[in-house]
């Protein structure tokens, strides 16, 4: 009964070597097929054990067609060994293609994505900037104990007081040394402490 078997499978059968193996398939003595890149042989139950005269003999200075036949074997290795070395060199650099082209998209979405946060506080702090910055005047003059002229008018103006009687309330305290009001004669200044002003109401 024939059956398909690998070629190792077929040196144990039929008590050969592998290189006696190939040698039959290259001489058609044994009917082989080839899958996958390997190469399976059909062997009869009834070629087990060849005797002695008909395995390969050794290889001598005289026999020069199993030299031959095992550098064909050895050949078709090389072969089947360079063609995958290339096959696995395309997928190598398929696969530093494709990691190389990730990269570059995460790194545009890392772009785009700071492009977005610094626009996004431009805008913040277009907004909140001013505010921050009024509150901080505001501190400041807190903290230093004086008004502005500004906000002394502003003060007077909430008890109906007019701009003309404003600058009299001013001039007048100057004039009576009042401590509320520093004028700086030189530089031409006015310094408003920051206290109660009841009495001018």
């Amino acid at each position: 009964m024939e059956r398909l078997v690998t070629t190792s499978q077929a040196a144990e059968i039929l008590g050969l070597s592998l290189q006696g193996i190939h040698y039959r398939i290259k001489k058609n003595q044994l009917k082989s097929i080839k899958k996958d890149g390997k190469i399976f042989v059909y062997v009869d139950d009834s070629q087990k054990n060849y005797n002695s005269q008909e395995k390969i003999e050794p290889i001598t200075s005289n026999n020069s067609n199993s030299f031959e036949a095992i550098i064909e074997v050895k050949n078709e290795q090389i072969e089947l060994l360079k063609k995958s070395m290339k096959w696995m060199k395309k997928q190598y650099i398929s696969e530093i293609f494709r990691l190389e082209k990730n990269q570059k998209r995460i790194i545009e979405v890392f772009n785009s994505e700071i492009k977005l946060l610094q626009s996004a506080f431009n805008e913040m702090r277009s907004i909140y900037k001013p505010q921050i910055a009024n509150k901080v005047d505001e501190k400041q003059k807190q903290s230093s104990g004086f008004l502005s002229l500004k906000d002394f008018f502003i003060l007077m103006k909430r008890e109906n007081k007019t701009e003309l009687e404003i600058k009299h309330i001013i001039f007048n305290a100057i004039k009576k040394g009042d401590r509320r009001f520093i004028y700086n004669k030189i530089e031409k200044k006015l310094l408003i402490l920051d206290a109660n002003f009841e009495d001018l109401i």
